[in-house]
């Protein structure tokens, strides 16, 4: 029989519970989708009454939650799998836990981060049967929980959509060249990785939220970039600056897997996860642990095409000839680690 998954997340191109439901099949499962959005649903007013005095409170949380046990009654899954800071009261885990459908979150944020935190999630978030965290600085803290199996889990490429565009004459590539390329939103952080490249004389392209709201940056923000968008920017700039966000406390991105699958050249922020994922430094990818070391390095890559070639082709290939970091391979790990016997915490 069928292992059966209700996903509930965002169901939108390029976000991960999409991800995992497109690569159910691929997985030898049956999945369905609840857009999480709709708990959020309703007058403007209540919802910015919710957001600013109620925690970032959906203003449909019990209701949407009510409809995701209706759904499993209906439906009878194995497992229910939410993404991210999911609108899932406590009330609904324990309907779930009492049917005896277990429940997981894969938690694509740090939750301890201010920007994320909302008090109704972590109340939620004991009464899950597992966590699965991309993150390894957050183990510690969702373990002291006392409540759900945590594990690490790296986040992932999307097949369907991150894969290397086709071939493009030197006149077709021009619109999408770039000398650096970054694909993220803005923030200070971020910003000031930029300042010093845009002063030494580098060509940026810079795609993704709030670019156009940064101090400086108005006339380099390109806006967001959809699917066909990111493939043809990241193969065909020079070099992709790899971040994470020190907020969110990140030892990897999901731009990590996603610029590699493309075949882009990298230059990648120094964690011992990116270690972990690419391997020493000049394998498949440079490393850089300051914005001096990384104007270095963008001078020896854009100086040396011949390598920087070598280099997405050797990435491309790490991440993708073993087949284990789709989201088809997650989910089955996920499935595995919450339907089988435990064997322990994931390290």
């Amino acid at each position: 029989m069928t292992t059966k998954v209700l996903i509930v997340g965002n169901p939108r191109e390029t976000h991960v519970g999409r991800h995992f439901m497109n690569g159910a099949p691929n997985a030898g499962l049956e999945a369905q989708i609840m857009d999480l959005a709709e708990a959020y649903e309703g007058p403007r007013w209540i919802k910015s009454l919710c957001w600013h005095l109620l925690g970032k409170r959906p203003q449909r949380l019990n209701r949407f939650g009510g409809e995701v046990v209706h759904r499993c009654q209906e439906w009878r899954p194995g497992l229910v799998l939410t993404t991210g800071l999911a609108p899932l009261p406590e009330k609904s885990l324990a309907q779930l836990r009492a049917a005896g459908i277990t429940t997981a979150n894969f938690l694509t944020d740090d939750p301890w981060n201010k920007h994320h935190h909302t008090p109704w999630f972590m109340r939620a978030l004991p009464l899950y049967d597992h966590v699965f965290t991309p993150r390894r600085a957050n183990v510690p803290e969702l373990e002291a929980l006392h409540g759900p199996k945590i594990h690490y889990l790296p986040f992932a490429y999307a097949p369907e959509i991150h894969f290397p565009p086709a071939a493009m004459s030197t006149e077709e590539q021009t619109p999408w060249s770039s000398e650096v390329l970054f694909i993220g939103g803005a923030d200070e952080e971020r910003a000031n990785i930029m300042r010093p490249l845009i002063q030494h004389g580098f060509k940026l392209g810079l795609w993704g939220g709030y670019w156009d709201r940064m101090p400086g940056f108005e006339s380099l923000a390109r806006g967001h970039a959809g699917p066909t968008e990111f493939r043809n920017l990241v193969a065909h700039a020079g070099v992709n600056l790899c971040l994470v966000r020190r907020a969110n406390r990140d030892g990897h991105s999901m731009r990590t897997f996603e610029l590699a699958a493309v075949g882009g050249c990298l230059a990648v922020e120094d964690t011992a996860e990116h270690r972990d994922i690419f391997g020493p430094d000049g394998t498949c990818v440079r490393y850089f642990t300051s914005t001096r070391e990384l104007i270095t390095l963008l001078e020896q890559l854009l100086a040396d095409r011949v390598e920087c070639r070598r280099l997405a082709n050797a990435v491309r290939s790490r991440l993708v000839d073993s087949g284990q970091h789709t989201y088809a391979a997650r989910l089955q790990t996920i499935v595995a680690a919450c339907l089988q016997p435990s064997t322990g915490n994931a390290p």
